[in-house]
């Protein structure tokens, strides 16, 4: 359930940008996770770290296909 809340976040601060200045301004993970938590969404640092495994992932297969 919370890997969905925080696409849901990546959504919202995608479409509200001062939701995403908000979020910009957390200096390091446990700042963003209390800050979404503070705004409702109910993720963990385990989704956090899925998230950036996946972006890894996702750069090194462009990286090899490009």
């Amino acid at each position: 359930m919370s890997w969905n809340e925080l696409e849901r976040l990546v959504v919202d601060a995608e479409g509200r940008p001062h939701l995403r200045r908000l979020l910009r301004r957390c200096s390091d993970d446990n700042a963003l996770l209390l800050q979404a938590r503070l705004l409702g969404y109910r993720i963990t640092r385990c989704d956090l770290q899925q998230a950036w495994l996946q972006h890894r992932q996702d750069e090194e297969l462009n990286t090899l296909q490009g």
